[in-house]
């Protein structure tokens, strides 16, 4: 606001934000998802091994960069926004789980026998999220391949591998 209780003529001008978002939220979802798609491109190496712990290097890199706080900030806060915001918390995972989903459907198609989506999320991207929003320790190399360890030896000790 300025002076007399006017808006700037840049907000005032701003209705084009809404036509197209709808909402604050849905616009930071749209940043969040977009950062996601062109910072972190679905890898192919050839294994599931290696998109794995490639995916987990990447994510772990992303997480602990200059933005990956505003990024876990943002979905924590459209979380608890309400109903808009949690379209917006929807579309955000919707998108990293379409990522995910086309690598594990990679592997399947070269004959392995990959792990589900949630199991993924649950066993990789989870613990890598509470070290980052809890400091109780950092995302180191051996780390996330420690991760990876962990997911391919439990999927295989359940008959998946």
């Amino acid at each position: 606001m300025i002076a007399g209780g006017r808006l700037p003529r840049c907000r005032r001008n701003g209705t084009g934000i809404y036509r197209r978002w709808g909402n604050l939220e849905a616009l930071l979802a749209d940043v969040a998802i977009t950062r996601l798609t062109t910072t972190s491109p679905t890898p192919d190496t050839g294994s599931l091994e290696g998109d794995l712990r490639t995916y987990a290097a990447t994510a772990a890199r992303d997480v602990a960069g200059p933005d990956g706080m505003a990024i876990l900030r943002l979905a924590i806060s459209l979380s608890n926004s309400g109903q808009p915001g949690l379209e917006a918390r929807d579309a955000f995972l919707a998108e990293r789980t379409r990522q995910l989903q086309a690598m594990l459907d990679r592997a399947r198609d070269r004959g392995e026998h990959p792990p589900d989506v949630l199991q993924v999320l649950d066993l990789i991207l989870s613990p890598m999220y509470i070290r980052i929003l809890f400091g109780t320790g950092p995302l180191t190399p051996a780390y996330t391949d420690e991760l990876v360890d962990r997911l391919l030896c439990l999927h295989t000790a359940a008959g998946g591998g």
